[in-house]
């Protein structure tokens, strides 16, 4: 009966290999890993309720700068604070960049780039709205002045306001009573104000040419010979600017003529209204230094007109005192009154009072006629 070893020889010392089982994985004994964790230092609690610094760094991030002796004067950091940038309605942050790049580009130091003086002489040129943006910027997140230049335009001419100047220029329309070179000056200024319009110099011309009134497109084209059209697209600019320079042209429309006319009508009705005044004040003069002022009257004496003695006719003795007379004194008809009703009346001024004894004298003559 053979055995599994009857194939060797008896005296061979053969080791046979134990098969290894396909599905366990090697008894391999690895390092045990352990992290060693030191001991965080106790802090007090005034140093854990301290308010933490972080957060708190600037915006602008500044290349290290191995000049020696480097430093901005004052008088520099004044003259960029002179004209800062408010975020009001009419500033244009193009201009604003164009102004600054101008202040800053006369500055030059060695070994220091010119961007790193305009990064750190920016901040400076901002007030109002526009410095509390820049302090809401989160730390170290512009790097270059490209980086300061896109999100200063961004913020402060966002693509709506852009949207709104590109219809203004493109709606472009001479006003009522605006001469050529002032109607071309304000298109400038429009074009001026949106600089990334993206229109091309023919869309420009285009654009004035059509909203000119009839009688500058006329003379437009009278100074391009003829057609402005059939001038290439700087020349027709050269002559738009040309003809700008004539600043008191025959081409300003009739609207301003008539507006003169209507100004000097004006002026005429109010020279004829001064005059007016004149004569009047004249006339009151002339008037205050003819009044007279009345002379005090005399007292009148009293006299009778029957007898002509020093008594009133109601008076006399010889005069019937029921009949009618003419009043020596006022040059009037008086009708006689009763002499019962004589002592009921008051004396006019300046004459004496009527006494009784009249009367009385009357009675007397009753009786013994």
């Amino acid at each position: 009966m053979r055995t599994r070893n009857s194939n060797f020889p008896n005296n061979s010392n053969v080791t046979i290999p134990r098969r290894r089982n396909k599905g366990r994985a090697p008894n391999i004994v690895e390092p045990e890993l352990r992290t060693i964790v030191a001991p965080m230092a106790e802090r007090t609690m005034e140093e854990l309720l301290r308010s933490p610094t972080e957060g708190y760094g600037e915006a602008i991030v500044l290349s290290e700068i191995n000049a020696d002796h480097f430093e901005i004067k004052t008088n520099l950091l004044q003259l960029v604070q002179e004209n800062p940038f408010h975020d009001l309605e009419n500033e244009n942050p193009h201009a604003h960049i164009n102004s600054f790049k101008r202040i800053t580009s006369t500055l030059r130091f060695r070994n220091v780039p010119n961007d790193v003086i305009k990064l750190m002489m920016f901040p400076y040129s901002l007030e109002g709205a526009a410095k509390t943006w820049y302090e809401k910027e989160p730390p170290n997140s512009i790097l270059t002045w490209e980086d300061l230049v896109t999100k200063f335009v961004n913020q402060f001419f966002p693509p709506s306001k852009t949207t709104h100047l590109k219809n203004k220029i493109s709606r472009f329309t001479q006003k009522f009573d605006e001469s050529f070179s002032e109607a071309w000056e304000r298109f400038k200024e429009m074009l001026r104000a949106c600089p990334h319009h993206g229109f091309t110099e023919l869309t420009q011309v285009d654009t004035f040419y059509n909203g000119l009134n009839d009688n500058d497109q006329d003379s437009l084209n009278a100074a391009a010979g003829g057609n402005l059209l059939s001038k290439t697209t700087r020349e027709a600019l050269n002559i738009i600017e040309n003809k700008s320079k004539v600043r008191y042209s025959r081409n300003k429309p009739n609207a301003s003529r008539m507006n003169t006319t209507s100004r000097e009508s004006v002026s005429k009705t109010d020279e004829r209204i001064d005059k007016l005044a004149d004569q009047l004040s004249t006339l009151v003069e002339i008037v205050s230094k003819k009044v007279v002022t009345p002379a005090p009257v005399k007292a009148v004496e009293e006299t009778c007109v029957t007898c002509g003695g020093a008594h009133s006719w109601y008076n006399c003795p010889t005069t019937d005192n029921n009949q009618a007379s003419v009043c020596a004194t006022t040059g009037t008809y008086n009708q006689v009154n009763p002499p019962n009703r004589v002592s009921n009346q008051m004396a006019p001024p300046g004459f004496a009072p009527v006494q009784n004894n009249g009367q009385n004298r009357f009675n007397q003559n009753q009786v013994h006629g």
